[in-house]
């Protein structure tokens, strides 16, 4: 880790709040936009910022709800469109004339799949890394696929998904995800994801907040999306990293994605969910070497 690399704090005045935003690296060099996920901020991005740094300049946000950023509530103000409105004013701000590179995890990777496929947006990304969170859309044309076609083994893919996205019916229940965040799991978040799969989070003073706040992204979003997808095409080159390990994505959920991806990578990856956390030097990467296949950075 480049522990001595300096970042700068800012804020990003978006259409319905305040974004908390932090840059690592060069002002006038090529940027690359990280978005964190769930129940997570922008910090778990240091580390994979640090890596970059030293040839671009890296802007990691605050999601609405997570972290320093505005915290509403309710449904609608966690909807896609409103946190595409948030990205575009973010690339707005650090990079208005040029395409920036974008790399999401988990959430992050799940709303960007929204950014990388809108039309409106084509021009303005130049490259795309998603890890650990598909497109709700592709996920819902992936589900329909297998139970048209209901061979085992389509069966057994289905089952397992649905197995491993257990905690997403469980936030659709009212005020009990919240309770949970603030009488259990805010607290022993980091020895959780110890527990489960070896990685070791930095305790976050925001973690209750970022817990509660952050269920509304999946009751406002996921059946809505699964239920009634929409051809949704990748507007720029896409790397998906698949880990292998995930205890919430089965890689099955990306071999199908050509038919949405024209220009498409895959790499198979033996890692668990926060890759980016565990393995951050490796990470960065697979971000650095996909973006310097694609030429000479815009």
């Amino acid at each position: 880790m480049n522990a001595s690399i300096p970042s700068t704090c800012f804020d990003v005045q978006g259409p319905d709040g305040v974004l908390r935003a932090e840059s690592w690296g060069p002002a006038d060099a090529p940027v690359i936009v990280l978005v964190h996920g769930y129940p997570d901020n922008r910090s778990e991005w240091r580390e994979v910022a640090e890596q970059l740094a030293d040839q671009y300049r890296v802007v990691a946000y605050d999601v609405r709800g997570a972290g320093d950023s505005f915290k509403p509530t309710g449904r609608p103000a966690y909807r896609l469109d409103r946190l595409m409105a948030d990205f575009k004013a973010v690339i707005d701000k650090v990079s208005p004339d040029r395409p920036v590179h974008l790399v999401g995890h988990d959430w992050g990777s799940v709303q960007s799949w929204e950014f990388a496929t809108e039309p409106a947006l084509k021009g303005r990304i130049a490259s795309y890394v998603s890890c650990s969170g598909p497109c709700l859309d592709h996920m819902g044309f992936w589900i329909r696929d297998r139970l048209r076609r209901p061979t085992p083994w389509h069966l057994y893919q289905f089952t397992i998904q649905m197995l491993k996205s257990w905690y997403v019916y469980m936030f659709q229940l009212p005020w009990w995800p919240e309770a949970q965040w603030r009488w259990f799991i805010g607290r022993h978040w980091p020895a959780l994801v110890r527990l489960t799969e070896g990685t070791v989070i930095t305790p976050r003073p925001t973690q209750v907040s970022d817990g509660t706040h952050g269920v509304w992204l999946y009751r406002a979003n996921v059946f809505q999306r699964v239920f009634s997808p929409r051809e949704r095409y990748a507007q720029a080159p896409v790397l998906v990293l698949v880990a292998t390990k995930d205890n919430f994505v089965s890689p099955w959920l990306s071999e199908d994605l050509s038919r949405w991806v024209p220009q498409l990578e895959r790499r198979e990856i033996k890692a668990a969910h926060w890759v980016n956390v565990a393995d951050a030097v490796g990470f960065a990467q697979h971000v650095r070497a996909f973006i310097g296949r694609l030429g000479k950075p815009q």
